[in-house]
């Protein structure tokens, strides 16, 4: 049977078959077949399957039009190959010890890829005496998160963008490279109260043997970015904050944990946005103040709360004098969990007994982990902030009976601290109150305070208003 004839077979299926087929198909597939013969280039052409594609990166946000573009094809391929910064939604940075987060989106009003740095602010809080102990305070703590839409750190204009990249591969054609392999791209952001350039640029995933050995050492890990405590499908090479050159794209010298080659060696989990300041002439630039900063994602499963694990999540937590500070709390899976069956109601149980079961055999054990996404000048961002190491039997304290958090389970749990510049880190004893799955506080024993963590609604940002 010769080559041509399983392509001539596909030909042969109806219509409404090859487009269930291509629903299969990834975009660079899709793509592909396109450039075959007249009729899959219909198939493949065919803008259902382009809108489909546009909106499996937009969770959250089902927009109904491609403007400002003719077709959604034309949408896709104009912020191609970045819609992975919409599909993941949520990203953190190394910048300095405290880095910052921030959640990118879709404007359809403008066929814009936004990105915003979530900010918080409180509500007036109060302190009072524990009456378990009067010798402890507790912060009250009522957070309000929002986006910073005065200032964005990522902005991609699907015509401004497309119009770049056309000017970015004809010039690429002339040096006999493929374009996109640039992997640098000027951001239009449009705020005054800046004056600086920013340019974003696709990441090369390194090989896990690139960065094994390196995450063994010490704080800052060789400025592998997401650090060890973050689980990740992808780590790159990051820079510290400062004053930086990135090399040339040109050049041979180039760093080769930094060049994208191909779409093979291209991070869809991590970034970076290249500040500078231009003080050249359109025939002489100088560059000033270079700064990278490389920015990584969440696989969505390690914030999506589950019945079994219900505390995972995105969290703000009260840091006093530093202010807020956003972390993941993970709750990693227990050895065996994922070959356990479902838990059903037993014959003559109750409702009630039921769930008390579901809660001792299956919520109520493991280990939860809470890690700054953002940090400050004494335990920085990546780093554990605090854990506890069995939320079952071996790690039980008690029920509280006193108000404000009478009937919350109590746990054994590890703060840590540090002093300033991440220097002499330890753990230290503490309790974790278990007030609610979207409430937590943490007793820190030695220090005498009690300090809340909340949920945070991610959701809320992804439609702009």
């Amino acid at each position: 049977m010769g080559p041509a004839e399983p392509f001539c077979g596909l030909l042969k299926l109806p219509s409404e078959l090859i487009d269930a087929i291509f629903t299969f198909l990834s975009p660079l597939d899709l793509a592909a077949l396109s450039l075959t013969c007249r009729k899959l280039n219909e198939h493949a052409s065919t803008d259902l399957h382009w809108q489909q594609r546009v909106l499996a990166n937009l969770p959250g946000n089902r927009i109904t039009t491609p403007y400002p573009c003719e077709s959604w094809r034309e949408l896709y391929a104009s912020h191609d190959p970045h819609w992975f910064l919409t599909r993941y939604r949520i990203w953190f940075c190394d910048r300095e010890l405290t880095g910052h987060m921030i959640v990118v989106r879709y404007d359809a009003r403008r066929g814009c890829i936004e990105g915003y740095r979530m900010v918080v602010s409180r509500e007036a809080a109060g302190v009072q005496t524990w009456v378990a102990d009067s010798d402890v305070h507790i912060h009250f703590f009522k957070p309000i998160v929002n986006l910073h839409m005065d200032k964005p750190v990522l902005q991609l204009n699907a015509r401004r963008y497309n119009a770049a990249k056309k000017q970015d591969e004809s010039e690429a054609t002339q040096r006999g490279r493929q374009g996109w392999r640039r992997a640098e791209y000027p951001m239009q952001l449009n705020t005054r109260s800046d004056p600086r350039h920013s340019n974003i640029l696709l990441a090369k995933r390194l090989e896990e043997h690139d960065y094994d050995h390196i995450l063994e050492n010490a704080f800052p890990y060789g400025n592998v970015w997401p650090p060890p405590n973050i689980p990740a499908t992808d780590r790159v090479i990051g820079k510290p904050a400062g004053l930086h050159r990135l090399p040339s794209p040109d050049s041979e010298a180039e760093e080769p944990f930094w060049r994208v080659e191909s779409r093979d060696d291209m991070s869809e989990t991590t970034f970076r946005i290249r500040h500078y300041l231009d003080l050249g002439t359109p025939s002489l630039a100088v560059a000033l103040g270079e700064e990278i900063s490389t920015y990584s994602t969440l696989d969505p499963g390690l914030y999506t709360p589950t019945a079994e694990k219900p505390w995972r999540g995105i969290w703000v937590g009260d840091y006093s004098g530093h202010g807020c500070e956003f972390l993941l709390i993970n709750q990693p899976e227990v050895p065996g969990e994922s070959d356990e069956a479902p838990l059903e109601r037993e014959p003559g149980e109750t409702e009630e007994e039921f769930q008390a079961r579901f809660l001792r055999e299956r919520v109520h054990r493991g280990r939860l982990e809470a890690i700054k996404l953002t940090g400050d000048p004494n335990v920085p961002r990546g780093e554990y902030t605090f854990v506890a190491d069995d939320l079952g039997p071996r790690g039980f304290v008690g029920v509280a009976q006193e108000e404000p958090f009478q009937g919350a389970r109590i746990v054994k749990s590890r703060g840590h601290i540090a002093a300033e510049g991440f220097y002499h880190d330890k753990y230290m004893e503490s309790q974790l109150i278990m007030v609610s799955h979207n409430r937590l506080a943490q007793y820190w024993v030695g220090f005498g305070h009690i300090s809340f963590f909340e949920r945070v609604d991610i959701d809320q940002f992804l439609v702009p208003r």
